[in-house]
């Protein structure tokens, strides 16, 4: 591609793209540190993939290599998504500051390198005893809670220096700068933190101890490393996805401990903090769903996105949507819904994707005409789009499987339709803009060849083996990973042939990309361990069942808008895992299909990115395009209006999630795609080539409901309704005077 730009200087051709925008806060390193921390993200997916396809090295030589002290494969579960999270956690602080950085003599704050120097020493230490108690263990000891010399050792020799090194190493993190490209010994602290807590927890829950948690007779150990762990994980989530999800686990923390003094259904027992604690690092809690699908499914798509990138195939789809759809009049908005849903598929953030692909689109759509507000709007509706976009959904289908239990290729389909829905209607929302405001597309000479973007459709070639592999039967594992490895293979027909070394680099990627989604997933963790060990859950589905005998449809309202709050300001795979864990459980309760229930919330949850007033792909959307922040947010509302809609419409008519016969389905995906074409012309006031006055705009949206509720008369009426409308704005010609506000409405 860089040959045609060459070629034609004028051409707008992305590059670029696949490079992973950086947090403010992530360390540059350089030389021997860069080479140890990139060997360690490296081996870290590498480690994954292994482990998810039960390869190790001495499987790999036919027994003819052993090395001691590796891990053999298929490891154990629980050990497994221990050892998950413990590595995120040592290269998540070695890579992300919990300060701003010193960028000026005098800055730095060289008494807490002291400190932390001294906090190295508790912190080994207690990593030391879980070697100990490894050695006592292997040698037969029965480890309980009930035995004075264990209880005293685990909690002043391993509990007291771990809670002393942990607590100091965060607190003193917050205040201490050091520069971009030096290690901070106190992230040195907590990263080794993290190893303790987890080779404690592997080496405890290899014994009779596992069955304990949540007794008196479980070890007191346990307790405290989760303690520890459970800090590590939020003030990682804190350092790289912000305060919402953080404030959001301190505050079901807290209800733990104070329920017993709420009223109403808030109401629960007293539960001690051993107990809890206990119970919250097994799989009712972090090491739970959220962990299973990130130490899984995510990982592996994530190390997918990353061969991708390594082959430059992300730039490629950008470039074939502007071939593709860059001449249509305000081209720029098209190409990102395009490009934006397939990018926002695989690489599951929505503010993520935005930050890559709108740095292209944004200023591009913003030359063509539209307000930037608008631009960055469209591009955080699109970004958010993929997340919903199947087969992977940006791993929300894998989350809502292992919760679930429906099979993955069931949710896939399911999601088809409602996915076409909601790119239809924000296409319609993006094309009716620009005719309102008579836009053009781009001239052939600013766009890329399409005979040249034809050739290389094959590097579409991994993406239709994932999609094969998944339908003829495959194990999501197995389809990942032989697309991962298609990519790797198409690539040597492009100039960006992966040799050994850009496969290193691609693990080096997939490592550090995975942070933030498996910090996020654990926190998760946390609040859905929360709410099953308390079971606020059931009672919320009670105070939904008493909502449902007043009103169903009040019921559903109430659920979309706990799922919004609870998704606001968070990753969309936290954000659903959280609302599926509170609210779809109600839905369930009051006879909705499981199906249906869950992919109600999944809706919510993601549409939560674009909701004011905290819209995190918005959010990301206005500072690229420098819009108002909370402008953009609500335009981008208005822009994925069909989103907030799509889920009432597969409640009433289940046809849309394939729940049905298949004339059933066609009906019904018909009726609902001329349902979203006049929601979007009432909301834009654009009817058929016209202005709409406000009176047929109120018509249009009244109608586009009736063909929402999905049944034979309201389709009938709604049918009629259009008839009506059309002879009015063709015959009748109502005077453009009587719109109201369509120019304000970009």
């Amino acid at each position: 591609m860089s040959e045609q730009a060459a070629d034609r200087p004028g051409v707008v051709v992305a590059d670029g793209l696949d490079d992973e925008p950086r947090e403010s806060n992530f360390r540059t390193f350089h030389g021997r540190v860069h080479l140890l921390i990139g060997l360690f993200a490296t081996v870290y997916a590498a480690f994954h993939m292994a482990a998810l396809n039960g390869l190790s090295i001495s499987d790999w030589t036919g027994g003819a290599i052993v090395i001691p002290f590796l891990p053999t494969f298929p490891m154990e579960t629980w050990n497994f998504r221990i050892a998950h999270i413990a590595g995120a956690l040592a290269l998540g602080f070695l890579l992300f500051s919990g300060s701003r950085f010193a960028t000026k003599a005098g800055e730095d704050t060289p008494l807490l390198s002291w400190a932390g120097f001294a906090l190295l020493v508790p912190a080994f230490f207690a990593f030391g005893m879980t070697l100990s108690f490894a050695v006592e263990i292997s040698g037969g000891v029965m480890w309980n809670g009930i035995d004075d010399r264990i209880k005293f050792n685990e909690t002043w020799l391993f509990g007291a220096p771990l809670m002393v090194a942990t607590c100091g190493g965060i607190v003193l993190s917050w205040f201490h700068r050091r520069q971009s490209g030096v290690v901070n010994v106190l992230d040195v602290v907590l990263a080794v933190c993290g190893v303790a807590v987890a080779a404690y927890l592997i080496a405890i829950y290899g014994t009779l101890a596992r069955n304990s948690t949540g007794t008196a007779f479980a070890p007191i150990g346990i307790s405290i490393a989760a303690v520890a762990g459970t800090l590590l994980i939020m003030e990682l989530t804190r350092r790289i996805a912000g305060m919402a999800l953080v404030v959001i686990s301190i505050v079901f923390l807290t209800y733990v401990f104070t329920s017993q003094h709420l009223p109403g259904f808030l109401n629960s027992p007293a539960i001690s903090w051993q107990r809890f604690f206990s119970q919250v690092y097994t799989d009712a809690g972090i090491l739970g769903p959220t962990t299973a699908v990130s130490s899984t499914y995510i990982i592996l798509f994530i190390i997918f996105a990353a061969f991708l990138q390594a082959s430059k195939v992300g730039d490629y789809f950008v470039n074939f949507a502007f071939a593709v759809a860059g001449r249509a009049r305000g081209g720029p908005a098209k190409v990102a819904i395009f490009a934006s849903g397939l990018m926002g598929m695989i690489n599951g953030t929505s503010a993520g994707n935005v930050v890559a692909t709108g740095s292209l689109t944004i200023p591009l759509m913003k030359k063509v005409g539209y307000h930037k507000r608008t631009a960055g709007a469209i591009e955080a509706a699109a970004s958010t789009g993929g997340q919903i976009m199947p087969p992977i959904m940006g791993a929300g289908a894998f989350i809502m499987a292992e919760i679930t239990g429906i099979p993955y290729g069931d949710i896939a389909v399911a999601a088809l339709i409602p996915a076409i829905l909601y790119f239809v209607s924000v296409y319609f929302m993006v094309d009716f803009e620009a005719a309102k405001l008579g836009m053009r597309g781009m001239r052939d000479d600013e766009l890329p060849r399409f005979r040249e973007m034809v050739r290389r459709v094959f590097l579409f070639i991994p993406i239709i083996i994932l999609i094969y592999a998944l339908f003829q039967g495959y194990s999501v594992i197995r389809a990942g990973t032989l697309a991962t490895a298609a990519a790797a293979v198409v690539s040597w027909l492009t100039p960006y042939r992966m040799g050994l070394r850009s496969i290193l680099k691609a693990f080096n990627m997939a490592g550090i990309m995975s942070i933030q989604i498996i910090a996020v997933c654990a926190c998760a963790g946390i609040i859905v361990g929360v709410i099953s060990l308390t079971g606020v859950g059931a009672r919320f589905s009670n105070l939904l069942l008493g909502l449902a005998a007043a009103s169903q449809l009040l019921a559903l309202v109430f659920a979309m808008c706990i799922a919004i709050l609870l998704g606001m300001g968070m990753p969309t795979t936290a954000a659903y895992a959280v609302a599926a864990s509170v609210v779809a459980p109600g839905l369930i309760e009051l006879g909705i299909e499981p199906l249906v229930a869950h992919f109600f919330v999944f809706y919510f949850a993601v549409v939560s990115a674009i909701t004011p007033p905290v819209a995190l792909a918005s959010y990301a959307a206005a500072g690229v395009s420098g819009a108002n922040p909370m402008e953009t947010s609500v335009t981008s509302f208005k822009i994925g209006i069909a989103a907030f809609v799509v889920p009432f419409m597969f409640f009433y008519n289940a046809a849309l999630l394939m729940e049905s016969d298949t004339l059933e389905i066609i009906r019904a995906f018909g009726t609902a795609l001329l349902g979203v074409f006049l929601l979007c012309s009432g909301v834009q006031g654009w009817f058929f080539g016209r202005r709409a006055v406000w009176l047929l705009r109120v018509l249009l949206i009244g109608t586009a409901l009736l063909m929402i509720e999905g049944s034979v008369l309201t389709d009938i009426i709604g049918l009629g309704m259009v008839a009506l409308i059309l002879f009015i704005q063709r015959v009748i010609k109502p005077k453009e005077g009587l719109s109201v506000g369509v120019r304000g409405a970009d």
